[in-house]
C-alpha cells in the first residue's frame, strides 16, 4: 500500500475549517458526539470565534476536526498503511486509527490542552527558523531558555522556551540570515519547560478507553509505529515535552513505500512539505478541495495507479 495519512497539528485553524465535512453523515456523528463531551459544539463556535488559537479550544477543534474528516471519507477510501500526526495531530491519529471514539478523542484533547497551561508556569511560545541546519539550531539555544520542539527537514525547525529568549532567538536566527517566524501557539510545546504535564496526562491516559489502534500509528518522537495501547499512552504522554522529529516520521513513510499522502488538515503544510522533500511523492491536505468527492477522487486515482 503506498497512501499514508498525515494530521495537522496547531497554527492553521481558520473560521471555514469544518464546512467541507459539518454536512456528512460520518461527519455529523463525531461532531455531535464531541459536543456531548465538551459542553459546546464546534460547528457553533468556529465561525464566530476570535479565539481559535487559545490551546484550551484549540487542540480539541483540531483533534475533532481531523476525526471527523476521516470519518467522512474513510469508508471511500482504501486503507493507508499508518497514520502520523505533527504535534497534538498525533493524538488525533488514534481517533483517526480507530483507538479512541470522538467523545473521548475530544475529552483528552481538552484535558491534555488544560495541562499543558497548567504546566506552563513561565509564559513562553514556539518559532519557526528556516535556513540553519541542527548544528547551528542548538547553538543558538544554547545558554538560553530555548529548545528545539520540531525537527520538520534539515534546514527547518521549531523552537521552544521562553518569551525572553524567544524574542532573542527571532533576532538571532534572522542577523544569520535566517527565516524565523513566532507561531500561533501560547506555550512552549515539546520543552522541558512542559515536563510537569507528562504523568498528569499519562494518568488521563490510563483511565481512558484507548485501546489498540487499528492501524499503525507513528510516533511523533521517533517514527516508531505504535500498534499496542501501553506504548500509545507511553508516546503520546512523552511527545508533551520531547523533541518531535517530524522528519524522521516522513522519511519512515517514505521508506516503507509510502507515495500518496493525504493531510486531514487544517491547512496544507505537511503535504507541501512531503510533496517537497520527496521524489515521486503526491501529497494534497483536504483544504486543497472544494468537496470531499474530489479528494477521494484524486486518492483513489493515484493509489491505483501505483
Amino acid at each position: 500500500m503506498t497512501f499514508a495519512v498525515l494530521c495537522s497539528g496547531q497554527g492553521k485553524q481558520h473560521p471555514g475549517m469544518l464546512s467541507l465535512v459539518q454536512n456528512e453523515a460520518g461527519a455529523i456523528e463525531a461532531l455531535d458526539a464531541a459536543a456531548r463531551a465538551l459542553g459546546f459544539d464546534l460547528r457553533d463556535t468556529v465561525a464566530g470565534r476570535d479565539d481559535l488559537f487559545d490551546n484550551v479550544l484549540a487542540q480539541p477543534l483540531i483533534c475533532v476536526a481531523q476525526c471527523a474528516a476521516w470519518q467522512a471519507v474513510r469508508e471511500a477510501l482504501p486503507p493507508p498503511m499508518a497514520f502520523a500526526g505533527y504535534s497534538v495531530g498525533e493524538l488525533a491519529s488514534y481517533g483517526c486509527a480507530g483507538a479512541l471514539s470522538a467523545r473521548e478523542l475530544a475529552q483528552l484533547a481538552l484535558e491534555r490542552a488544560r495541562l499543558m497551561q497548567a504546566a506552563a508556569k513561565t509564559p513562553g511560545g514556539l518559532v519557526a527558523v528556516r535556513g540553519l541546519d541542527r548544528s547551528q539550531i542548538e547553538r543558538l539555544c544554547q545558554g538560553k531558555e530555548l529548545w528545539v520542539a520540531i525537527v520538520i527537514d534539515e534546514a527547518g525547525f521549531v523552537v521552544g522556551g521562553s518569551e525572553a529568549s524567544i524574542a532573542r532567538c527571532v533576532d538571532e536566527a534572522r542577523s544569520k540570515g535566517a527565516q524565523a517566524t513566532r507561531l500561533r501557539v501560547g506555550i512552549a510545546s515539546h520543552t522541558p519547560m512542559l515536563e510537569d504535564a507528562v504523568e498528569p496526562f499519562r494518568a488521563v491516559l490510563e483511565r481512558s478507553s484507548l485501546c489498540d489502534p487499528k492501524i499503525a500509528v507513528l510516533s511523533g518522537t521517533d517514527a516508531s509505529p505504535i500498534r499496542r495501547r501501553a506504548a500509545a499512552i507511553e508516546a503520546l504522554s512523552r511527545q508533551i515535552a520531547r523533541t518531535i522529529d517530524w522528519a524522521r516520521c516522513l522519511e519512515a513513510l517514505y521508506e516503507r513505500g509510502a507515495r500518496v499522502f493525504l493531510e486531514l488538515g487544517p491547512g496544507n503544510a505537511l503535504a507541501r512539505n512531503a510533496q517537497a522533500r520527496f521524489e515521486g511523492v503526491e501529497a494534497r491536505s483536504l483544504d486543497d478541495f472544494r468537496s470531499l468527492s474530489a479528494a477521494v477522487a484524486w486518492v483513489g486515482n493515484r493509489v491505483e495507479r501505483r
